[in-house]
């Protein structure tokens, strides 16, 4: 995957040091993901996303269109990154967000904007598509496991490491569709056969381990849990010295540690977001309509300001 670049106009903030240093950190936070993109460290790209987002609510004026476009290149980062790790719910969600500060923006400059609205649609139908596939291949991989548990049962030694791959196959496929609680019911048993095949944790159990936290931590209720579990199986990964798990284990810790793409107060935020700028569209009908009316919602807007 690769960013959407959207040009940003940062030179009418050359006067607005607290404006300029917090667009500054987001982008460094957004260039630093774009790193771990490309060497497909998704999860530390999700945790720095994560972290420009959180820059993002110190941004005094939310209506502000340099803002908003930034806000719309870092969901775009967001849904793709949850496109890669196969998170194919989620990222339809990042994707609803997206569409409704970018509506705006499309209506204030359309020759600017438009293009980028083209683009939220494209990747709306790759998850669309991939959802489907994604069903398609979950019915299967069913019938799948239902077979090897009959050999298991049988005694058939070499049915085991199939079995927990099919398991884990499932729980993968249940959770890009959404259906998570089902998910990490299959996952639980795939580690459970992995471990009683194995006799030990190995590489294998510490990786499904972490994709099962990954799951729990996108329930609220259940992140910290996904946090214990973490913290558990990191040891592992240490005595495994596999540095790349632990990279992940550590970016997985600190977005649950955040707490911004799910919570009520991220919530809040975008519904800031969409709530400003259809006020100020609202205003601006109504100013078209009635030139009365508009200088008197220019007065109240010039209050506003003087009151911040």
């Amino acid at each position: 995957m690769t960013q959407v670049e959207i040009p940003l106009n940062l030179s009418r903030f050359e006067n607005s040091p607290k404006e300029q240093a917090t667009l500054s950190e987001v982008l460094a936070c957004r260039k630093a993901a774009e790193e771990f993109i490309a060497e497909e460290r998704y999860l530390d790209a999700m945790e720095r996303t994560v972290a420009a987002l959180r820059t993002m609510r110190e941004f005094p004026q939310y209506d502000d269109p340099e803002f908003r476009a930034l806000l719309v290149a870092l969901l775009f980062d967001l849904a793709e990154i949850h496109f890669a790790l196969k998170n194919y719910k989620q990222s339809e969600k990042e994707l609803e967000a997206l569409f409704k500060v970018l509506d705006h923006l499309v209506k204030l400059d359309e020759d600017r904007f438009g293009k980028f609205h083209i683009l939220a649609m494209e990747l709306s139908t790759r998850i669309l598509r991939s959802r489907k596939k994604a069903l398609d291949l979950l019915v299967k991989q069913q019938m799948n496991a239902g077979t090897l548990y009959e050999k298991v049962n049988a005694g058939v030694v070499a049915a085991t490491d199939k079995l927990v791959d099919s398991l884990r196959n499932v729980g993968e496929l249940l959770a890009s569709t959404g259906d998570l609680k089902a998910a990490l019911k299959f996952y639980a048993e795939a580690i459970k056969y992995s471990k009683k095949r194995t006799g030990r944790v190995t590489r294998k159990e510490v990786q499904m381990t972490i994709e099962m936290a990954e799951i729990m931590m996108r329930i609220k209720q259940m992140r910290p849990r996904a946090r214990r579990l973490l913290q558990a199986i990191l040891p592992h990964a240490i005595s495994l010295e596999t540095i790349e798990l632990e990279q992940n284990i550590i970016a997985l810790t600190e977005v649950i540690d955040s707490e911004v793409d799910n919570d009520n107060k991220w919530k809040a935020f975008i519904h800031k977001v969409t709530t400003a700028a259809k006020s100020k569209f609202k205003k601006k009908e109504k100013a078209q309509e009635d030139p009365e009316t508009s200088e008197q919602a220019d007065a109240t807007d010039n209050a506003g300001q003087s009151d911040k």
